[in-house]
């Protein structure tokens, strides 16, 4: 039994950070400004994206690529249902109609899925790559093409995850008029606190999406304040306020210079996972697809409960009486009251996400962890299925 409860995430914040948004306090630059500028051009450098705009949130990041694209009543955007329920909020927002569709056993959307669900009305594609692994990005845009659609991707767990050894947002699996998402959140592979970016290599839909970002108000209006700039701007768009601020900025700097670091931990960590769980037939560890790089922002067990005398609620409360903090990533969207009584899905309607929901844990997988708490949570959940194996 752990002396102290092991949370199921936790960033990893430095000095540097620290230093850097006490920087920032002191400029008196609080809002977008220089360091946002700056957070930019390195993730645009680390993506090998021409454009690359930071934002308040991944649902911003979407929110804003759906409003770019035109999307709006009566269109169809494609989702899968395994996601957290924002990828599918945006898309009611807009006055749209989300297409919730099944995952593979691998917990990523697939192409054929995809392709059964488009419709004359089908506007847009949104994959989602699930827990910091690629999907068939290739097969994906192939289909895409195929359909005149353009693909919007949620990438809110998949920072520097590679398809084919390309980065996830890079202009070399970009496709037209294509558009990448991700996420800063607190518990992400690298945080902002709050906050996300859209990198695209679409020059029209990268100053269509910066306006937006800020009111609809004419470029570099941000420079207003510096004496360089001037008092005079024009609202070209009805946009948001979706902006992110410099304080945020300067955390993201540092993170962006940790990131491949905290990748590699990540991936070391989930290394030990496989090997500890390999003789354990009660669990099934996180499909790997070959010619991609995952980045292990989660790492979703599936439980045989077949196998076991509890089920899995029982399982996370004897992880938890252990001392270990656990997740469910996610409920399907299409189980949500919301999504039922607004859209009329029902269980049974995407049989191969309930089944996987319903045996799924995330377990915790971050840097800030030590070997040692890798160690505790392996022998936690051996221990618990020891103790219930039928």
């Amino acid at each position: 039994m752990r002396a102290a409860f092991l949370p199921y995430a936790l960033p990893s914040i430095g000095e540097e950070e620290i230093a850097e948004v006490v920087d920032s306090l002191r400029s008196g630059w609080l809002t977008s400004g220089p360091k946002v500028r700056r957070l930019e051009g390195e993730l645009a450098a680390y993506l090998g994206a021409r454009h690359a705009l930071a934002v308040s949130s991944c649902t911003a990041a979407l929110h804003i690529a759906l409003t770019a694209l035109g999307i709006g009543p009566g269109d169809e955007v494609v989702v899968p249902t395994m996601t957290f329920c924002s990828t599918a909020n945006v898309v009611v927002h807009l006055g749209a109609r989300p297409v919730l569709v099944d995952v593979g056993p691998d917990l990523n959307v697939t192409p054929e899925v995809i392709e059964a669900a488009l419709t004359p009305h089908t506007r847009a594609i949104v994959p989602v790559h699930y827990g910091g692994q690629p999907c068939d990005l290739e097969a994906i845009h192939a289909l895409a093409a195929r359909h005149g659609l353009p693909i919007v991707e949620d990438a809110a767990h998949a920072i520097g995850a590679r398809f084919r050894d390309q980065k996830i947002g890079s202009d070399a699996l970009a496709a037209p008029r294509s558009i990448t998402c991700f996420s800063f959140y607190a518990i992400k592979n690298m945080t902002t606190g709050e906050g996300g970016a859209i990198a695209t290599a679409d020059d029209g839909l990268a100053e269509t999406m910066r306006l937006l970002t800020l009111h609809g108000m004419s470029r570099d209006a941000w420079k207003r304040y510096t004496g360089a700039g001037s008092w005079y701007y024009e609202v070209v768009l009805p946009g948001y306020k979706d902006n992110m601020t410099d304080i945020q900025a300067a955390l993201g700097i540092h993170q962006l210079q940790k990131l491949e670091g905290f990748i590699e931990t990540r991936r070391r960590y989930a290394r030990l996972y496989d090997e500890a769980f390999v003789d354990l037939p009660e669990v099934e560890v996180p499909i790997v697809r070959p010619g991609r790089c995952h980045v292990y922002h989660l790492y979703p067990i599936l439980l045989s409960l077949e196998r076991l005398a509890i089920d899995r609620a029982q399982f996370i409360e004897e992880l938890r009486s252990r001392g270990i903090g656990t997740s469910v990533h996610f409920v399907p969207v299409h189980l949500h009251p919301f999504y039922a009584r607004q859209f009329g899905y029902r269980p049974g309607d995407l049989p191969c996400a309930e089944a996987l929901y319903s045996r799924l844990i995330s377990l915790p997988l971050y840097p800030a962890m030590s070997v040692t708490d890798v160690a505790d949570v392996i022998h936690a959940v051996g221990d618990v299925v020891r103790a219930f194996r039928l």
